[in-house]
């Protein structure tokens, strides 16, 4: 009789995985959450290596990966009814926990079921039931505190002390044991880190860090947004060391090999306020067209990859502007002298060459290192004074430059024309500028103006972008691109809707592209709502960001691109400027490909986080700035509707507020949606978007940061 033979048991797919997959593998085959020790067996780890294991096994389920539930025992979350992802809370105490699989559902958390967490911090929720708007559920477990410092309001009593915090998003109170003050006086503006907020306290016990100072202060509320977004603000000890090994001046031994410019009359042209000069321009008329100068500081020379300097500034990814003060990227040594190109002093530069023909077409580039030394520090006023207003006295005083200047705004009508023509969207959007005055106090919120010297620098700073992008990709250098993307047709979609409710007889693109761009911006303009088309088309859009991959960009109807014009203040500039120095000198690219990817993504978002926190700050100036107008009028534009009243935002001033149904006694108002607007059952009367209409300031809210109008009357 023949024996059976044994057969071998099939050795699991999951154990050819990496060990983190092999462990969600044998969790997936095993079909129920298991011990330790049934890992162990499963994965057949060894005795000298479970101390390790464990450790993994225990940092996947911080991260959310793995669960760790009753029993000692550990499951995947996709199959329990848990939700792993970032908790987003409502100033009225409930929240939303945004999963971090984009597959996975949003889950309401109700008040009451938080469970200590706060706003930001990496939760797990499990799901309790479904409802028509979604599931619903209570967070079990936090992963991550989002937050290790809170800005908040100080406030002693007899017997203890506790920190409020400002941000409505966190609805819980801080207790300050005593000694923990650090001398924080009733009512300022504080900083306090959470020190025990474990499991099944109520209130959190924490110790203030930090002591900002009277909440009225501009310079207090600065320093609150710098906390809040958690932007770097100090220099360490060995950035410090660093700076102070550097020259003050340019040495003999750094010109080497270098062109010397320092005749060529270079100028740089800025704002009043500006103290960092990284770009200078000159225009020469020639036989055939126009010579271009663009002279863009060298920080490059002074700022070695991987040093303290570096590091810092690659954390930092950009310098931060306040209306009242600048978190820089570099330090002031270098920011404001050694790399500022400062009037009448020798400053190394990076510089591009062009020469165009006389219809403003790019004949040939150049680029290479060079010596400089600025002729003038102009103003963009200054610049329009001349050119435009033909003031006398500022003609005189720089007779020596005029014709310079005379070419250049030549040029650069030249170019902007071009640019425009192959479809260069140029929205219509005036900005706020905030005017202080010698004590650093709010004086005005006033129309930035934009004319001809500031069209003329942003030419320039155009071309020189797209020639040195051009020079690199040609040579197949790896480096930073500035992309844009084409807007999502839905998007368009959507805000033709919106615009054919204004009036505007606009079709949807099958793809858009930035001509059509273009000519819904010339269809709006000189209408009352102008503003607010631009503004919701700009919304419309994507947002540009840093890639090695090209894939043009949308808005500057460009084909190649790169931002390499400001290396003081943003770190993709430096990198650019690394990449051109290699490419000259056919040497290996300063960075692999993979690193680019990285390197984009990160200083995309610290774009993006200086963006939020200026935005913030810029709403502290403007609702300070609005306690000043109480019971005062003015006129603005319906710039949104809701159920519960609609948006004005101000013509003068720039500033938003909201006109609430509750202040309107005339009617019963009801919200159509389709078309933007309110309408009054009884009466019919209309508030819609773009509609212009007179308010007074009624109530202003520092610590929400709300404006509250009241209408006066309706204005055709």
């Amino acid at each position: 009789m023949a024996r059976k033979k044994k057969r071998r048991k099939k050795r699991p797919a999951y154990l050819d995985l990496p060990l983190p997959e092999a462990i969600k593998g044998a969790m997936r085959e095993a079909g129920r959450p298991l011990l330790l020790r049934e890992l162990y067996h499963l994965l057949h780890i060894p005795k000298e290596e479970r101390a390790s294991f464990r450790r993994l096994v225990k940092g996947l389920a911080a991260r959310g990966e793995l669960i760790h539930i009753k029993g000692r025992r550990y499951g995947l979350p996709e199959e329990m009814p848990l939700v792993t992802g970032r908790l987003s809370v409502h100033p009225e105490g409930y929240g939303f926990v945004n999963p971090e699989d984009e597959k996975a559902p949003t889950v309401f958390i109700p008040p009451g079921r938080l469970k200590g967490a706060l706003d930001g911090d990496l939760v797990v929720a499990r799901i309790e039931r479904r409802t028509k708007k979604g599931p619903e559920g209570t967070v079990i477990r936090i992963l991550e505190r989002r937050r290790k410092r809170i800005v908040g309001f100080f406030y002693r009593s007899r017997k203890v002390s506790t920190v409020i915090p400002e941000d409505e998003r966190l609805p819980v109170e801080i207790l300050i044991p005593p000694g923990e003050e650090r001398g924080a006086e009733d009512g300022e503006m504080v900083v306090a880190e959470i020190t025990d907020f474990s499991p099944g306290r109520r209130i959190p016990e924490g110790r203030v860090v930090e002591v900002l100072g009277d909440p009225e202060d501009l310079q207090t509320q600065a320093k609150a947004v710098i906390y809040n977004y958690e932007l770097p603000h100090r220099w360490s000890r060995r950035v410090r060391e660093e700076l102070a090994r550097l020259p003050d001046e340019v040495r003999p031994e750094d010109k080497a090999g270098r062109r010397d410019l320092t005749r060529v009359p270079l100028v740089t042209i800025d704002g009043e306020s500006a103290r960092d000069f990284d770009d200078a321009v000159c225009v020469r008329r020639t036989r055939t067209g126009y010579k271009l100068y663009v002279a863009i500081a060298d920080v490059s020379h002074y700022v070695k990859p991987g040093s303290a300097l570096d590091r810092e500034a690659y954390e930092r990814g950009t310098s931060v502007y306040f209306p009242n003060m600048v978190v820089p990227m570099f330090p002031e040594k270098l920011s404001n002298g050694l790399c500022s190109l400062n009037p009448q002093v020798e400053r190394l530069a990076l510089t591009v060459e062009m020469d165009f023909d006389r219809e403003g077409n790019l004949r040939r580039s150049r680029f290479y290192p060079a010596v400089i030394r600025s002729h003038a520090r102009l103003t963009y006023n200054e610049v329009k004074a001349m050119l435009v207003d033909r003031d006398r006295e500022l003609r005189k005083k720089y007779k020596p430059l005029l014709r310079m200047l005379e070419a250049a705004a030549e040029l650069a009508q030249l170019l902007r024309k071009r640019r425009l023509s192959r479809g260069s969207i140029d929205f219509d959007l005036p900005e706020p500028e905030v005017v202080l005055d010698l004590q650093g106090e709010i004086r005005d919120i006033v129309r930035r103006e934009r004319h001809l010297a500031h069209f003329l620098i942003e030419e320039f700073m155009i071309a020189a972008n797209e020639a040195v992008a051009r020079y690199l990709e040609e040579r197949g250098y790896p480096f930073l691109y500035r992309v844009h993307e084409a807007p999502d047709p839905v998007k368009i979609r959507e805000f033709v809707e919106f615009a054919r409710t204004l009036g505007l007889d606009l079709e949807a693109p099958v793809e858009p592209t930035p001509a059509w761009v273009q000519e819904v911006i010339r269809l709006a303009e000189g209408r009352p709502y102008a503003y607010l088309v631009n503004m919701l088309l700009l919304r419309s859009m994507k947002q540009a960001q840093y890639s090695p991959e090209n894939i043009g960009h949308f808005g500057l109807a460009s084909a190649c691109y790169c931002h390499f014009t400001s290396p003081i203040r943003r770190y993709p500039d430096l990198v650019v400027h690394r990449t051109l120095k290699t490419a000259l000198k056919r040497k290996r690219p300063p960075y692999p490909y993979e690193k680019l990817v990285e390197m984009g993504k990160h200083l995309s978002q610290r774009e993006r986080t200086a963006m939020e926190a200026e935005r913030e700050m810029l709403e502290r100036v403007q609702v300070r700035f609005m306690q000043e107008h109480l019971g005062e009028t003015f006129t603005g534009i319906i710039s949104g509707v809701t159920a519960f009243g609609f948006f004005v935002e101000l013509e003068e001033y720039f500033v938003s507020g909201l006109v609430r149904l509750t202040d309107l006694h005339d009617d019963y108002y009801f919200l159509d949606e389709k078309n933007h607007r309110l309408v009054g059952r009884r009466t019919g009367r209309l508030f819609q978007i773009g509609q212009r209409v007179r308010v007074r300031v009624k109530e202003v809210n520092l610590r929400r940061r709300q404006i509250t109008f009241e209408l006066v009357e309706p204005r055709p």
